[in-house]
């Protein structure tokens, strides 16, 4: 009896709230991993629609007609904060539960975060963003983003026991917590869990990560896609690191301070290349060597990483990694380098708003 008691207590109503934007390859593959979870309450499924500019709009309006547990609300700003946002004040259960639009959640994923809720007395509690690729090149940044030299030692990518943590992939959470806080930061264009999860647990709320909740994510398909990403990661990084004090470490650090060696080292090798070639001949200049040091010891770690890769990636796949590494580690660390003070509001640490706000 004791036991069935329990298990009810797991059983509540969820929203699931969806931010929309451009995503006709994924959508309905995604909802589809949604609408048919074996979990046995009652679920409702919010898509905040952005201004796409493919056929997302259409497919999601025809999932809403087709299913009448999915309602549809319009995003205009097209901003990942401001779609969740509006997607909770739109939904009407407790527990709120984000889903991305290229994110797949697996059958029982929805059943383990309630009893792990109820287990833990978290207000949050999410896993791991299992990267997995379709093409070589995404098979390569799948590689890159579930390795620690990809992405240091962060547990929602590369794994490790449950407990507390900073944050998680996604999330499962009581509405209260998200309210308290006052709801996703709006300013924030990336990193906008990591912020609101900081605020959750400065207010009290305790963030659990359970590595078995493991969502399947689609990386970037092409260099450039991935470069826009991980330069915006880095550039938010450093809002953060502002905004709330003490919040940056040494795994933060590195991706910037390598990006600075290598990128004075270049430098002062091609100048004192240019050096030597103008002067026709003489001394090799201690410049040009010390400089060029810098890049070779990173080229060196990025053969040596992706050499023991091809161990369990497709060739391909392999050849394609160093490639995916120096696109991930440069980008992230130039846009922290050049992150604006503009980005976001000066308030260093902003108050808890009111249960109920969610502006």
């Amino acid at each position: 009896m004791g036991e069935t008691r329990e298990q009810n207590a797991t059983i509540e109503p969820i929203s699931v709230v969806m931010p929309v934007l451009n995503e006709e390859m994924y959508l309905a593959q995604s909802v589809e991993h949604i609408l048919s979870q074996d979990y046995p309450g009652e679920l409702e499924l919010v898509l905040a629609l952005g201004p796409s500019r493919d056929n997302t709009t259409e497919i999601a309006r025809r999932i809403a007609s087709a299913d009448p547990r999915v309602t549809v609300v319009d995003n205009p700003t097209g901003k990942i904060p401001a779609a969740i946002n509006t997607a909770i004040k739109a939904a009407r259960h407790a527990v709120i539960a984000r889903v991305d639009g290229h994110a797949l959640i697996p059958p029982g994923y929805l059943r383990l975060a309630m009893a792990t809720l109820a287990r833990t007395g978290a207000v949050n509690v999410g896993g791991m963003m299992a990267a997995e690729g379709e093409t070589p090149f995404q098979r390569a940044v799948a590689y890159a983003m579930t390795s620690p030299f990809g992405v240091g030692a962060s547990r929602f990518h590369t794994g490790g026991q449950p407990g507390p943590a900073d944050t998680v992939y996604l999330g499962v959470f009581r509405r209260a917590a998200i309210e308290q806080v006052g709801g996703y930061d709006e300013e924030y264009l990336r990193a906008e869990d990591w912020e609101m999860n900081h605020r959750i647990r400065q207010s009290g709320g305790m963030i659990w990560f359970e590595p078995q909740l493991r969502v399947t994510y689609r990386p970037r398909a092409t260099v450039a896609r991935l470069g826009t990403q991980y330069f915006h990661y880095g550039r938010w990084r450093r809002v953060i690191a502002r905004q709330h004090s003490g919040t940056i470490n040494l795994r933060y650090l590195a991706p910037p301070a390598v990006t600075a060696v290598v990128a004075a080292g270049t430098l002062a090798g091609a100048a004192g290349l240019a050096a030597r070639a103008a002067r026709v001949g003489g001394p090799w200049p201690l410049a040009a060597t010390a400089g060029l040091a810098a890049p070779l010891l990173y080229g060196g770690f990025v053969a040596t990483v992706s050499a023991r890769a091809t161990r369990c990636l497709p060739p391909r796949a392999a050849a394609r990694l160093p490639l995916v590494l120096a696109t991930m580690h440069m980008s992230w660390g130039a846009g922290f380098l050049t992150s604006p003070r503009r980005l976001v509001h000066a308030d260093p640490e902003p108050p808890a708003r009111p249960p109920g706000h969610v502006h």
